[in-house]
């Protein structure tokens, strides 16, 4: 049995009240799930690379996984929408052995035929916007899994930013309708970056492997009744 000090920062409404599993149990199969993948990527890496091909890891489907295995909140049954039941959202961006650069894409909605589609108030209808990232952590190298969410429903400085995005979009200084963030690849720092906006988000869980095993580093279950984002230095 892994062994890891579990210090959860108890929400209101948080991990306890959204599944019959115990906070522990719920650790203890995020730390399960987070050894599957590294795992399944860790064995069929070799493979890859013999034949040329980029390591193919479902980050996205792993990712929404871990989401509903950590927070209680369940899928959407394999349906077209959102990714959880309650209309929250999964980004996911995996460094390891990444060809391009990772980021989050499409963390807001433009360019669909849905009605919100486009303007702020699609925001309204999601509890939780939810960003999960593999990379290595800054000063050891070591793979690392870390969660961040934002209440987009009442989080000021992220609908602040998303609504400067669409401002500019629908003048046209923005084309695109990919709304980006730039996480912070393998760097201790839980700042996002955007043209709109740099942003700290709140960081829900961190987990590391040590010695061949993930381990719990940190985990703040209060973010999800009480986490803000905080508006971050801009580059100079």
């Amino acid at each position: 049995m892994r062994t890891a000090t579990i210090c959860l920062i108890l929400p209101r409404n948080g991990f306890q009240q959204r599944s019959e599993m115990t906070q522990a149990e719920k650790i203890e199969e995020v730390l399960e799930l987070l050894q599957l993948h590294y795992e399944a990527y860790r064995q069929i890496k070799p493979f890859a690379d013999k034949h040329a091909h980029p390591h193919p890891t479902d980050t996205r489907g792993w990712s929404q996984i871990l989401v509903s295995s950590l927070t209680g909140i369940k899928g959407y049954e394999r349906k077209k929408g959102p990714d959880l039941e309650d209309g929250s959202d999964v980004k996911a961006a995996n460094c390891w052995d990444a060809i391009d650069t990772p980021r989050f894409n499409g963390c807001i909605k433009a360019g669909t035929a849905a009605p919100k589609s486009g303007k702020l108030s699609s925001l309204d209808a999601m509890p939780y916007l939810f960003f999960v990232m593999w990379d290595t952590e800054e000063k050891s190298g070591a793979p690392r899994c870390r969660i961040w969410v934002v209440r987009t429903q009442l989080d000021i400085e992220f609908r602040a930013m998303a609504g400067r995005w669409y401002e500019r979009r629908e003048k046209g200084t923005i084309r695109s309708d990919n709304f980006q963030l730039h996480p912070p690849r393998n760097l201790n720092s839980n700042v996002f970056r955007n043209n709109c906006g740099h942003l700290e988000y709140p960081l829900l869980l961190e987990s590391r492997l040590e010695d061949g095993e993930f381990t719990l580093t940190s985990v703040a279950g209060s973010v999800l009744d009480e986490g803000a984002c905080i508006v971050a230095p801009t580059d100079d």
